[in-house]
């Protein structure tokens, strides 16, 4: 076989999936029509002619308008948050070549929760900035741990290792968790609404914290689809094409870390988007991830944000966290998923 460099299939003009540029702009569609959702729609529905005020007449001081302005930023951190997440999940997939991937099942959020609740007890952090190192520290600690305890024995890090070996290392992390909590109620009550998944306390300031992490993920997750691709094939046939295969599936880890980390230690632990993004877009165009990642950032964006627009909706007046609708809707599909006939590789 004739060796040639990622650089090369880089180069290559990209065969265009069936039906990609209509699932892109019915994306978008959704995409915007979720974005004037979560503006209008809460604990109090807003009328059109005021999300107008709210957007585009900043002279008008009513209190509709004030709502929508307050709206802006929740929904502009659900978006973030949830692209970040759904291109965390398509690059543990594509690292690990397992379709059960996802930050929340390979104990990747819970190692993250850890090392936050551990810094709230033993630290007193209280910031974003301190929050984001902390969680994502914590992510990629327990993300090497997991992949390394499903490589052990034969048949190196199969699907169902990879999935029993990121279920146990979560309980034994909750379990750290919940004894650090325990004895400090001071801590619990910092931390229990935190634990839960919300992007109800987005602004601003955490936005332009959490931004460079997302513009970093994203970007090392484009440039690498190419060569993540040819991961799919396989080590050996990766390796006759170039690709240097450990560079590669740490350059690619560290990235969905990062988009892990830097979520969960601004929103907190939110499961299962990057699982369900994944998959449907896959299901939608198939497995090339030059195109697969920047859709799973769209359809992340768009399911997040719908998620969080229902728990508003089913706890009016009050809310419901993002984390618990993303968990209800997420379960049942993991369970459909796992026992479907035997679980291949990517």
């Amino acid at each position: 076989m004739n060796h040639v460099t990622v650089s090369t299939i880089q180069r290559r003009s990209p065969h265009i999936p069936k039906h990609f540029y209509t699932v892109l702009i019915l994306s978008l569609i959704l995409l915007g029509a979720s974005i004037l959702a979560s503006l209008a729609f809460g604990s109090r529905a807003v009328p059109f002619h005021d999300l107008i005020d709210g957007l585009f007449r900043p002279e008008v001081d009513t209190y509709e308008a004030n709502i929508i302005r307050k709206r802006i930023s929740r929904t502009v951190f659900s978006l973030f948050c949830g692209a970040a997440l759904g291109v965390s999940g398509s690059l543990m997939q594509a690292v690990t070549r397992n379709p059960l991937a996802d930050p929340s099942i390979l104990g990747v959020n819970t190692g993250a929760s850890l090392f936050v609740v551990g810094g709230m007890a033993f630290w007193n952090i209280s910031t974003a900035s301190q929050y984001i190192w902390l969680s994502m520290l914590g992510a990629g600690i327990t993300a090497v741990f997991v992949f390394g305890i499903g490589s052990i024995g034969r048949g190196g890090a199969t699907p169902i290792k990879l999935v029993l070996a990121g279920a146990a290392t979560s309980a034994a992390l909750s379990s750290l968790v919940t004894a650090i909590l325990i004895p400090r109620s001071h801590v619990m009550d910092q931390f229990r609404f935190w634990q839960v998944g919300s992007v109800g306390a987005g602004t601003w300031s955490g936005i332009t914290i959490f931004l460079p992490f997302l513009l970093i993920g994203l970007l090392i997750g484009f440039l690498t689809s190419p060569a993540l691709n040819a991961l799919a094939l396989g080590d050996e046939a990766a390796k006759g094409l170039g690709v240097k295969t450990g560079w590669l599936r740490l350059i690619a880890a560290l990235a969905g870390v990062i988009l892990c980390g830097a979520t969960t230690a601004l929103a907190g632990p939110i499961g299962f988007i990057g699982l369900l993004s994944t998959h449907l877009v896959r299901l939608l165009i198939g497995p090339d991830l030059r195109f697969v990642i920047p859709l799973s950032a769209i359809a992340g964006a768009v399911i997040l944000t719908v998620s969080d627009i229902a728990g508003r909706l089913i706890g009016s007046p009050g809310e419901l966290e993002v984390g618990v609708v993303t968990a209800f809707v997420g379960a049942p599909i993991l369970i459909f998923l796992a026992m479907r006939a035997k679980v291949r590789s990517l």
